[in-house]
């Protein structure tokens, strides 16, 4: 597996579609004119903000709230990329890799923002009339291109099995290892028993499952990193300055080597950044989509919302407490460098925490790319009245599959995940990225009539 990954990944998710994925969000910034900056205001208020709203809290729906849509996505991106993730961009790209992890969740803002509003306005009901949504619909019905329809479909269900379960078991069980001594294989067994559980309730029982664990777990997760920067607040000039050096590398260039340090702080950093934020690959889409809404523009602002905390707070957090707490060249990597840096304040409770947060984080975001790839089967089974039928038996099986896919993920080595998963993460992207910029003109007609309906 590895020799096959090691030949196919440059081609994948290399230079090539990386740059891609940044130039779709900003040829969407463009022309879009900054939306995610101009409008901040509007689409603050429009997700965070109609949480408080007593009309919006008062609103019955039929199937699941945009809220719910929102913690659903969040729960696939919300995970041990942000824990695990940063630390491993920070381990191989250096302090700088976070100023392009920003860099790219900026620019993602927009890509996942034309991704949902597509993804809503292509959607359709199943036979027992449900949303189904994703970049597979729009690839077809959009596009027409039933062809890259099917190629991103196939990889989303290969996606789900690596980075929605290989990576986050991986980084559950280790976590688990390290803080309490649990062996991998029991870590395996037990979640999944606990995701066959929740699997078979279907998108209704895995929104209301991450609808309570995501804001919790998010909330104290974030609470015990402001604790930790807090008392290392001396350390917060000093090591912003370290990532804005190490992004350009400015005393690596004086030497003649700043370029290659600058090109592999960029790689790892946007690299993990969409890792975490799936802005780009069209996955989250999906849980986007099946929320119970008319506004396909609004619906994309949740997934603005889902860039911001995911990538620019979280991931933000991480990398600072990693980094103000002086661990990085201890030699450690992912679960246990992020551990080692929340134990250097918070003494034996640090390891825990970290344990804990990426056991929750690790299990939600499983939740959400399970629903991922069953979404991605049902398309390929087809919609018609007999494959229905056929869908549902497949779907049962995929869902015994992915949750037997823990005990594997629990014994691989931890780089090997990771290089899996940019692979397949390269094999989604790249009929998505096609539909984006195809497609274009539809997300920019669209967002100018919510624009001028809300002005008037």
């Amino acid at each position: 597996m590895e020799q096959i990954n090691q030949w196919v990944q440059p081609i994948l998710w290399g230079w090539p579609v990386l740059s891609m994925i940044l130039l779709a969000g900003l040829f969407f910034t463009v022309r879009l004119r900054g939306f995610q900056l101009l409008h901040a205001k509007l689409w603050l208020q429009k997700t965070i903000g109609s949480l408080f709203c007593q009309k919006a809290r008062d609103k019955k729906q039929a199937g699941i709230s945009p809220f719910q849509a929102l913690t659903t996505a969040l729960a696939g991106s919300i995970g041990t990329g942000n824990i695990v993730g940063v630390a491993t961009a920070l381990t191989l790209g250096g302090p700088g890799a976070i100023f392009w992890m920003w860099i790219s969740a900026l620019l993602g803002m927009m890509t996942i923002f034309a991704e949902t509003v597509l993804g809503m306005k292509y959607r359709r009901k199943d036979g027992q009339n449900r949303w189904l949504g994703g970049a597979m619909y729009y690839l077809e019905y959009g596009l027409g291109r039933k062809g890259l329809a099917v190629m991103f479909a196939g990889a989303c269900v290969m996606a789900s099995m690596g980075m929605g379960n290989l990576a986050q078991s991986n980084s559950m069980g280790a976590a688990l290892l390290h803080a309490f001594g649990i062996q991998p294989w029991i870590t395996g067994v037990v979640t999944a028993v606990l995701l066959m559980f929740v699997l078979m309730g279907g998108i209704a029982r895995i929104a209301k499952v991450t609808e309570k664990i995501v804001p919790a777990m998010s909330v104290c997760y974030l609470l015990a990193g402001m604790a930790i920067l807090a008392v290392c607040w001396r350390s917060l000039p000093h090591v912003l300055g370290e990532i804005l050096l190490g992004a350009f590398d400015i005393r690596g260039m004086m030497g003649g080597m700043g370029g290659y340090g600058m090109l592999r702080a960029m790689r790892h950093g946007i690299s993990r950044g969409i890792f975490t934020n799936e802005a780009g690959l069209g996955s989250s889409v999906m849980a986007h989509t099946a929320a119970e809404t008319d506004e396909p523009v609004e619906q994309g602002m949740w997934g603005i919302f889902q860039v911001f905390i995911d990538t620019i707070v979280v991931c933000t957090i991480t990398a600072l407490c990693i980094l103000c707490t002086g661990v990085l060249d201890s030699g450690a990597d992912g679960a246990v460098l992020s551990a080692m840096a929340f134990e250097h304040i918070l003494g034996k409770f640090g390891p825990i925490l970290i344990a804990v947060s990426i056991s929750f984080f690790a299990f939600a975001t499983m939740l959400g790319w399970s629903y991922y790839g069953e979404c991605a089967l049902r398309y390929l089974c087809g919609l018609t009245r007999f494959s229905f039928r056929h869908a549902h038996v497949f779907c049962g099986f995929y869902r015994f599959l992915f949750a037997c896919m823990t005990l594997l993920g629990c014994q691989l080595e931890l780089r090997l995940v990771w290089d899996v998963c940019d692979t397949l993460n390269g094999c989604m992207a790249i009929p998505n990225l096609i539909a984006l910029f195809l497609l274009s003109g539809e997300v920019v007609r669209e967002t100018r009539s919510y624009l001028r309906r809300r002005l008037e």
